[in-house]
């Protein structure tokens, strides 16, 4: 059955490949199978239909069959669990890769998402001069960590899984800041991720969805 995921009709990162229907295409094109999208503008995510699918009235949504999923994690985990490509058939391989897709959610993405907030939303605070330093530092701290245990390796635990994937896409969100050019391994990991046929096909669907909107605006 083809599963049909929700997508910004219009996204706010303007082709970039932030939105995190990104994530779930990506997924969908490594382990080789076809799906739907179904693109949603910012009125129809807080109507009722979307809201029945995702209770935050946010993307993505996933369907399939009698399955609604909502949660970028929690799609890809349902993804690499049902096909193969994106977890390891060893037990403990295959728990340490879910672990790292944990890891990129809860430890390294909440500081990023955080300097995002801090540049968008609060850049006009008498406060945010004096903020914006201690939101790098706090990345810096996530990254150091995380550069000292990929070293040298192409991927965090032996060949590439659902946790590169998911660390890839979070660290993807420094881009623009700049802070990921100071550790030159974790800039070349996020090189060898985007490299990817995979993510090639993902990035390239997505951003014609933001170019045919453009087109009509």
């Amino acid at each position: 059955m083809t599963p049909t995921i929700t997508a910004f009709a219009s996204s706010p990162d303007r082709g970039q490949g932030l939105a995190r229907d990104m994530r779930v295409r990506w997924a969908l094109e490594e382990v080789g199978h076809p799906y739907e999208v179904r693109l949603v503008s910012f009125d129809e995510m807080k109507a009722p239909a979307h809201m029945a699918l995702h209770p935050f009235g946010q993307i993505p949504t996933y369907e399939e069959g009698g399955l609604v999923l909502f949660e970028s994690g929690a799609i890809i985990l349902h993804v690499a669990g049902r096909r193969p490509g994106l977890l390891p058939e060893d037990a403990d391989a295959r728990a340490r890769a879910i672990g790292w897709m944990f890891a990129a959610l809860n430890t390294v993405e909440p500081p990023i998402l955080d300097l995002q907030i801090a540049r968008m939303a609060e850049h006009d605070a008498p406060w945010a001069e004096q903020r914006l330093p201690l939101v790098h530092d706090r990345i810096r701290v996530r990254l150091d960590q995380l550069s000292a245990r990929l070293g040298d390796a192409n991927w965090l635990d032996g060949a590439f899984s659902a946790g590169d994937l998911m660390m890839v896409s979070v660290l993807i969100r420094l881009r623009s800041s700049g802070l990921l050019n100071e550790y030159p391994t974790l800039a070349a990991y996020v090189a060898r991720g985007e490299a990817r046929a995979a993510y090639q096909r993902a990035f390239a669907a997505q951003l014609a969805v933001f170019r045919a909107a453009s087109a009509r605006a």
